[in-house]
């Protein structure tokens, strides 16, 4: 049986994505800060070690970085910029770092990262400047592994999702302006995104043979226009 990883896995996203690896047959191990801090190196090969065999990962994890003082470049916090830049793109670093070679012994796999739409477009009304640079270093993080890592048969693709129905969005589901702004930003369904929509492209961009550096935007058509 193939085996996923799965970070952030008590997320929304996260929790919607184990189980949709294992409909599609995976064992997995699904991780989340209460178990590992993601941002060090040390406790990512601990969650890695006893694994016999890896050919997927899909890191969910990440915070949004508000509260720690992120915002636009000019009051976000030194601090604010450092935990955020930590949590969203270090910790994916870690992971793909101690990810890797499992993933070559069992012959290839696939490496899902997470970022966002904010990781392609500026946006005023989402001014959390360190969140958006940490996503843009996912994106370009997972182009640069899928160029390096084909030759060994690991496909390395990025989910950019839009607003999603989650408990980190909650601040943008009351937000009176934001969901003014809905049948503007997400024309598909001028509504949040389901977890499972994310879930899902995780599964597919796992699973998907000939599609490697993909940067795949599920976020209701807000990248289109």
């Amino acid at each position: 049986m193939k085996t996923a990883l799965v970070t952030g896995a008590a997320g929304a996203i996260g929790a919607a994505a184990v189980k949709a690896f294992e409909r599609e047959g995976f064992e997995v191990v699904g991780v989340d800060r209460e178990q590992a801090d993601l941002t060090q190196a040390a406790e990512v090969e601990a969650v890695l070690a006893p694994l016999e065999r890896l050919d997927a990962v899909f890191t969910a994890h990440g915070i949004s970085g508000r509260s720690l003082g992120d915002g636009p470049v000019e009051t976000c916090t030194e601090e604010g910029w450092d935990a955020v830049l930590a949590a969203n793109l270090r910790s994916v670093f870690l992971v793909c770092k101690h990810a890797v070679p499992r993933l070559r012994a069992a012959g290839g796999g696939a490496i899902v990262t997470l970022s966002s739409v904010l990781g392609l477009v500026g946006d005023a009304d989402f001014a959390t400047h360190a969140y958006a640079a940490s996503k843009g270093g996912v994106i370009a993080l997972t182009r640069a592994m899928a160029a390096a890592y084909a030759k060994d048969g690991i496909r390395c693709n990025v989910i950019c999702p839009g607003l999603i129905a989650t408990p980190m969005s909650r601040r943008a589901q009351e937000d009176p302006g934001i969901l003014a702004r809905l049948p503007e930003l997400q024309p598909l369904t001028g509504d949040f995104g389901r977890p499972e929509d994310v879930a899902e492209a995780a599964v597919y961009l796992a699973t998907a043979p000939f599609v490697t550096g993909a940067v795949l935007a599920v976020d209701g058509g807000w990248t289109a226009r």
